[in-house]
């Protein structure tokens, strides 16, 4: 593959007859010109199966699953089945689509198109996936859709409205995508919506066998030919093609979960005789003493994750640990954030006879608006909770909460509340020049907990 740059085309049709000549050797083209991978988008129930086929058999290839509104007018409650079985069948399966609304070429009758559209939308918000949608001509009837049906996730493909359009979308929640035609000399309108529009909004596509971009204008489209729209984009944007490629990646990857590279290093890390997990970089507070504000390497470990971990990537990266006293659910972030993988996770482990721990800064009942603790009952063996102050105000200028003087009270109830659901509760302090680290001992000896000092400058 190129080296110095990593595409993805967001919407291909490579199941169609055109490839089937030569299409090794057209992903080896594609490869070659830089594109890392390539989402091949379904609009039929057969289309959707050969995209999913397609995703299971190449490691580069991921799918999405959906009806076209041209096919709207056939569609019954047996076709919705399929489509949502289609997409729980693999992790591969990254979205809903190609669905939306064609009002310039009606081959389905528009009150057909609007009802297939919206229910698709409401499987997608069920489903928790986002969407891939058509919109030709349609623009406002598109948006209404997408706001009534509560769709906040996905990307207008093949975008081919204006500017202001475009801001619509944003406003939504949803990207934009960029196909070929940005490369046609007659399409100022659509590099006007480019310049005008942010880049960190925007995918880049083929819609192949479709749109072949200038100079292969009149051929078949293919993946490869996303790096001549790329080029294009870096052009009216004022950025280098690597610029683009970083950029929109990471837009994929935001939007469809669509991750490059292996992070299970990054992932599941082991200090001493303990398995570290590392499954978000997210916190609730942002304390001035972290580490990673300077640097995610945690005694050699890079934690600097692409993007949070599915259960899938983390009990991957888990595999079949030896010689580990414990698991333990810390990294760079605050793993309470992420309550229902933590369960699901300490399930599977505990279910192997792992003994589990969690380090939190026991702010957890006020991210998620009740007490947690219950949740946790059979399936955390100790929990480790940072305390840090002995006071509010101190907690308050250190750990810079975002809930002010309720984040310190939530900490001390969180201690106490932990005692009656985990086994070992222990509660921590940093020793950060001006704390006082005999106020913070006494502090949680007075909830019940045991104490623990962390040394400021040792990290892992």
């Amino acid at each position: 593959m190129n080296s110095t740059i990593a595409l993805i085309d967001s919407h291909a049709h490579i199941y169609y007859s055109d490839y089937t000549a030569d299409f090794d050797e057209m992903l080896t083209r594609a490869s070659d010109a830089g594109i890392a991978a390539i989402l091949v988008v379904g609009t039929d129930i057969e289309s959707s199966r050969q995209a999913v086929e397609l995703a299971a058999k190449y490691p580069q290839i991921y799918a999405a699953v959906g009806i076209h509104p041209h096919d709207a007018g056939r569609v019954s409650d047996a076709c919705y089945g399929v489509i949502r079985d289609l997409a729980l069948s693999s992790s591969k399966v990254v979205a809903i689509g190609e669905i939306g609304l064609d009002f310039y070429r009606d081959r389905s009758p528009r009150v057909d198109q609007e009802r297939v559209f919206r229910t698709f939308l409401r499987m997608a918000v069920e489903l928790d996936k986002p969407v891939i949608v058509h919109d030709r001509d349609a623009h406002q009837q598109v948006l209404a859709c997408l706001r009534e049906e509560q769709a906040r996730q996905g990307v207008l493909h093949c975008f081919s409205g204006d500017s202001a359009l475009a801001a619509e979308a944003l406003a939504l929640g949803f990207y934009i995508s960029i196909p070929g035609t940005i490369t046609y000399p007659s399409n100022q309108a659509l590099r006007e919506v480019v310049r005008a529009t942010s880049i960190d909004r925007m995918l880049v596509e083929t819609d192949c066998p479709y749109l072949t971009p200038v100079p292969h204008r009149g051929t078949r489209n293919e993946p490869a030919y996303t790096r001549l729209t790329a080029e294009r984009v870096a052009e009216v944007k004022g950025l280098t093609l690597e610029d683009v490629a970083r950029i929109t990646t990471k837009n994929v990857r935001d939007l469809f979960g669509i991750r490059l590279w292996d992070q299970s290093a990054k992932i599941a890390y082991k200090i001493r005789n303990s398995l570290y997990l590392n499954i978000t970089n997210h916190c609730s507070n942002r304390c001035s003493f972290c580490a990673k504000f300077d640097n995610f390497t945690v005694k050699g470990h890079n934690l600097l994750l692409d993007g949070e971990p599915s259960l899938e990537e983390i009990m991957q990266a888990v595999g079949q640990p030896h010689g580990i006293d414990e698991i333990v659910f810390c990294g760079y972030g605050e793993p309470l954030t992420r309550l229902e993988l933590v369960k699901q996770v300490a399930t599977e482990l505990k279910g192997r006879g792992y003994r589990i721990r969690i380090n939190t800064d026991g702010q957890a009942n006020l991210v998620h608006g009740r007490n947690i603790l219950p949740e946790l009952a059979g399936l955390v063996d100790s929990i480790s909770i940072s305390l840090n102050a002995p006071d509010a105000a101190s907690y308050e200028q250190i750990c810079n909460t975002p809930f002010g003087a309720a984040g310190f009270e939530a900490v001390c109830s969180f201690i106490r509340e932990a005692q009656h659901h985990i086994p070992q509760v222990t509660a921590s302090a940093v020793t950060i020049p001006g704390i006082d680290m005999d106020a913070c001992r006494r502090v949680a000896e007075e909830l019940g907990a045991e104490f623990r000092v962390r040394e400021f400058a040792e990290v892992g």
